[in-house]
């Protein structure tokens, strides 16, 4: 996960700042090299490191942090401001036009991912009850024109395409077409090239007087690192772009970019891609994004996620069957189902306040899910709601049917009595106060 490396340094660096207690000027000094030193690491902008860490050291001394009794503490609250407002401060929505349809105009280099995004900025426009159309306007890179409207079709979002003619006239073409038919957002995929040259600033620029876009959207791949960086401000001195979105911010990358991009630029991100699934894209907001970097976790997005993914109604039945102690492999199968939707386990857990450093080196399969879903399917639906009439015999057959061993099949049995037990015991807790939950404690041996 990006700045699962960032995330470690600053933590020791804190972690040396703890054990000192009260702090000198010379130990401020000593945590800003280090934390000066992990953001190079990270390939944040050279400059934007050096002026990060000198306002925070101004801030330290002049604010007589290190007289404080809980001096450390109010560092990193610093630092967690500092990194909020390096990234922009504040959540920054889409720009949208007083004349519909609002054009966004989506560009970058080839291989950025600007199709696909396109295609997930839809999907997600369209979640929110918006009527988007996506429009072809890439004619040089093979098959970019398919490969469009293959996103769009699994988005559930038309695709306005007029095969090679000249894009500015095809982007012309599709705000009248959006007119007639009621599309209240009009998403452009432009074409990019391997680098910047006259020829695509140009017909970007062609295409941008032609459609006035309220949004020109900058997709940068920050995997790159700080070419990333470089890359932005090309674009934003020549086009003058209203926002950036980061892609693959769920990849091996050291997270630079992120922290560079609006410095440099003044431009805020306003997306980021999290994965490969079309629902993975994400608005970005600067505090949730320093809380996940100092490894406080992201709770309100994790919030958002389950609110997005997860079923309201199955939620209420399972409460009720979870009340009534009649949760079965039916309910547990279902649960399983739900987290899933919500995408890769390991990133969903980094959500969690202080799981992110603990994840690390931590392997978390999400076939196990497929493993325990496969035990499940190949119960008997009368096994299913009564696990309990399941013997030696039986946990044969369900290990042969799919494809595990009888200790899965006791091991998954096992967790289900276990779970049903704790709710059985939260349940019993039910008016009786503050004592009963002192009282109450996972079973032995849980895990999930």
């Amino acid at each position: 996960m990006a700045f699962d490396n960032l995330t470690e340094k600053l933590s020791a660096a804190f972690k040396r700042l703890r054990s000192k207690g009260k702090l000198t000027e010379a130990d401020v000094k000593e945590a800003m090299r280090e934390i000066r030193l992990a953001l190079l690491e990270a390939d944040v902008n050279y400059k934007v490191a050096k002026d990060f860490t000198n306002t925070l050291t101004e801030k330290c001394i002049g604010e007589k942090v290190m007289e404080s009794l809980t001096a450390p503490q109010m560092v990193v609250k610093l630092v967690n401001e500092e990194l909020t407002q390096l990234m922009g401060g504040e959540n920054v929505r889409l720009n949208t036009s007083s004349r519909l349809p609002s054009v966004i105009m989506m560009c970058g280099l080839q291989g950025s991912g600007k199709t696909t995004h396109s295609a997930k900025l839809a999907k997600k426009l369209k979640s929110m009850g918006h009527r988007p159309l996506l429009v072809a306007c890439d004619i040089y890179r093979p098959a970019a024109i398919d490969q469009l409207k293959v996103v769009g079709e699994k988005a559930g979002v038309p695709v306005f395409e007029k095969g090679t003619q000249k894009p500015e006239k095809t982007a012309e073409e599709a705000i009248r077409h959006a007119r007639d038919y009621g599309n209240d957002f009009v998403i452009l995929d432009t074409a990019g090239r391997l680098h910047i040259d006259e020829d695509l600033m140009a017909e970007l620029t062609r295409i941008k007087d032609k459609t006035d876009p309220c949004e020109i959207i900058l997709v940068v791949d920050s995997m790159v690192g700080q070419d990333a960086v470089n890359v932005a401000k090309a674009f934003n001195d020549l086009l003058e772009i209203d926002s950036v979105l980061l892609t693959k911010l769920d990849g091996d990358t050291r997270g630079g970019a992120a922290l560079s991009v609006r410095a440099v630029t003044g431009k805020p991100i306003k997306y980021v891609g999290t994965g490969e699934k079309l629902d993975d894209i994400e608005e970005f907001h600067p505090s949730r994004m320093a809380s996940r970097i100092l490894g406080m976790g992201d709770v309100l997005s994790l919030i958002e996620k389950a609110e997005q993914q997860l079923d309201e109604k199955k939620a209420l039945e399972m409460a009720n069957r979870l009340q009534n102690n009649t949760f079965d492999m039916n309910d547990l199968l279902s649960q399983f189902q739900e987290i899933r939707k919500m995408g890769p386990l390991k990133q969903v857990l980094s959500m969690l306040p202080g799981m992110g450093s603990k994840l690390k080196d931590v392997d978390i399969d999400d076939r196990q899910l497929l493993r325990v879903e496969s035990i499940i399917y190949s119960m008997t639906k009368k096994e299913r709601s009564r696990p309990d009439i399941i013997n030696a015999s039986r946990k044969k057959r369900i290990a042969a049917g799919s494809g595990t061993s009888v200790e899965e099949v006791n091991k998954l049995l096992r967790q289900h009595e276990q779970m049903k037990k704790m709710f059985k015991q939260m349940g019993g807790m039910k008016g009786k106060g503050k004592r009963s939950m002192r009282g109450m404690q996972l079973p032995p041996n849980f895990k999930f």
